[in-house]
């Protein structure tokens, strides 16, 4: 008995080039060859190109960071001088602040004394601008500032 599902191999078959093609064949080659020293050159350009950005950027990472240390070295320095003006402001409130409260004291000594000795001596009034210190007293006056005033 036979059975119906034999099944049956597949046969191969063999290539061969016709005589055309065994005669195109150098010129196939040589296109290859052509194209794969294409490539490399391209290849190569690309990665010099890329080597060229690289350095590029490198360079230009020093740069900055030099920028960087000199922007850091003059913002040390205004706070430094910032600084020094607080102070210096802080210790120049604190004596017109001890004056006022000075003036403001020997103002009653000076009503005794003229009751006392019968004569009469000018109270000195008190300036209003000490007695407001964060209103400038002479306001209508420009303040020019020079360019050595702030140096970077």
């Amino acid at each position: 008995m036979h059975s119906p599902c034999i099944k049956s191999m597949p046969s191969f078959a063999i290539y061969r080039p016709s005589a055309s093609e065994v005669d195109a064949q150098p010129a196939i080659d040589e296109r290859k060859r052509k194209r794969m020293i294409s490539n490399r050159e391209s290849a190569r350009r690309s990665r010099m190109r890329k080597q060229q950005q690289l350095d590029d950027l490198t360079n230009q990472v020093a740069q900055l960071k030099i920028q960087n240390g000199q922007i850091e070295m003059q913002i040390s320095l205004q706070r430094r001088q910032y600084t020094t003006v607080e102070v210096e402001n802080a210790i120049l409130r604190a004596q017109l602040h001890e004056l006022t409260q000075r003036l403001q004291s020997l103002t009653p000594v000076i009503g005794i004394t003229e009751e006392i000795g019968g004569m009469a001596m000018g109270k000195p009034e008190i300036p209003a601008h000490l007695l407001r210190p964060w209103q400038l007293p002479y306001s209508e006056r420009l303040i020019v500032a020079t360019d050595n005033m702030l140096q970077f």
